[in-house]
């Protein structure tokens, strides 16, 4: 563990050596900043509006509203469940390295 802490902190080391050094009190240009976003964007379509998205008709009512709050909700619920699942996973084979030292 302490051979790839010092692996990293070398890494680290060397690449901020090779890094570009900019005044970060400059200010941002249009000229650097928006030219090259609008050139970007010039071969893209125009947005068209989407009918379906803004019919009235078609409105969710407030019951379905719910139900699928109710189900995002749950998806949530289950992937910070995963998620966490996941974080003691590797906090156990971290320790189960450390006991192997």
């Amino acid at each position: 563990m302490k051979k790839l802490a010092i692996i990293a902190a070398g890494a680290a080391f060397a690449l901020s050596a090779c890094g570009e050094t900019t005044d970060a009190s400059d200010d941002a240009v249009a000229d650097t900043v928006e030219v090259p976003a609008d050139t970007a964007m010039e071969d893209m379509p125009e947005p068209v509006a989407d009918e379906d998205a803004l019919a009235d008709d078609e409105a969710m009512s407030d019951e379905d509203a719910e139900a699928a709050m109710d189900v995002n909700e749950d998806m949530a619920e289950q992937a910070g469940d995963d998620a966490m699942g996941v974080v003691e996973a590797a906090e156990a084979a971290e320790a189960e390295m450390e006991a192997a030292e």
